[in-house]
């Protein structure tokens, strides 16, 4: 091994397992937190209120008002509302809407974040906020943005649905994909990708035949630990990129416009990183990988087009030229008839192809 390169370990204080919800009060003691504020969507508000109810005294309410893409608008209205209630901390109960309204607000008052993911989005192992505001989604790293402790509790994700078990694993997956051949990779993140990536095509199949296996639930909660790990520390590259420019652009749901991507944007790097894509086929066990994550998708029953998420065709050009604008590394040049290509194959559902 000849590779220069530079790895650094994110402070995160992690709990996995099962039942380790219960362990929220004695976490955000050793944060020395006193007055929590607990944040959901609104689909989740029963559900926070039980957790601000086991909190206890230490409880100055719920706000339930996490929206998807984070806008600046809605953040900016969670910061005034944590003020107002003098909040010390802030527990994040959901995906990455809720743990990324949680980093909005730790950007803005400095206060710590526990995040207790529901999902497998992996945002709570990350630095990084993406917010949106005038139709233009762009992320922020800072260290303030990482959450102090997470709980994954394997509990919280068996009521995930499973069509939402595939996107959000789809979408995890991707974290993973890209910090093998991201500008920043380095061993240690590749080794934690690799078993990221066959976690999740290990578990998820089986998620979707019996959405109750307590085993597979924990192996993809796991996937989701690692490939988070991954995200956070060795960046992004095209994927995320067009990602963002999609969501942003076009209100497309998160995890499904990742889940529609990833398979294009592997093909269109696919020659210029070949040691990453022989990881991704060994780790899906295929020949391909491109095509074996087109194929994972399919078996999942996942969306496998834009055009099925409510994007327009005529918004194709308008992505390829956002794409191109402030562009992430990559490694292979970003051409706009490639990434045209990309974009047009995605939104009508076709295979991939370099």
């Amino acid at each position: 091994m000849n590779q220069d390169f530079v790895y650094e370990a994110l402070p995160t204080r992690v709990v996995f397992g099962q039942g380790k919800l219960q362990v929220l009060p004695q976490e955000a003691d050793k944060l020395g937190a006193r007055r929590v504020l607990v944040l959901s969507t609104p689909g989740h508000a029963s559900w926070a209120s039980n957790v601000s109810e086991l909190l206890g005294s230490a409880s100055v309410g719920t706000y339930c008002h996490a929206t998807m893409h984070t806008p600046v608008d809605i953040s900016e209205k969670a910061v005034a509302h944590a003020q107002s209630v003098n909040a010390d901390c802030v527990v994040s109960l959901g995906g990455g809407s809720t743990i990324g309204l949680g980093k909005a607000i730790a950007l803005r008052t400095g206060l710590p974040q526990i995040a207790v993911p529901t999902t497998y989005a992996g945002s709570e192992m990350t630095p990084i906020l993406g917010e949106t505001e005038n139709n233009v989604k762009t992320t922020k790293r800072l260290p303030v943005i990482l959450p102090k402790v997470v709980v994954y509790d394997v509990d919280l994700t068996l009521t995930l649905p499973t069509a939402l078990s595939a996107t959000s694993g789809l979408n995890a997956m991707a974290h993973a994909v890209e910090a093998l051949y991201a500008q920043n990779r380095n061993p240690v993140t590749s080794l934690m990708a690799e078993e990221g990536i066959a976690a999740f095509a290990r578990s998820l199949p089986r998620i979707a035949q019996d959405a109750t296996n307590l085993e597979a639930r924990a192996d993809a909660l796991y996937g989701a630990w690692l490939c988070g790990i991954c995200l956070g520390s060795a960046g992004m590259a095209l994927h995320h990129k067009l990602c963002h420019v999609l969501g942003g652009t076009f209100n497309l749901p998160h995890a499904q416009t990742h889940a529609v991507m990833l398979p294009h944007t592997v093909a269109y790097n696919s020659l210029a990183t070949p040691e990453a894509m022989q990881r991704i086929a060994r780790a899906l066990s295929s020949a391909s990988a491109a095509h074996g994550l087109w194929d994972l998708a399919g078996a999942l029953g996942a969306p496998r087009s834009l055009k099925e998420l409510g994007m327009p065709e005529s918004g194709i050009e308008q992505a390829t030229q956002l794409a191109l604008k402030n562009p992430y590394w990559n490694p292979r040049p970003l051409e706009a008839e490639g990434i045209r290509n990309l974009i047009t194959r995605a939104w009508a559902g076709e295979m991939p192809s370099a």
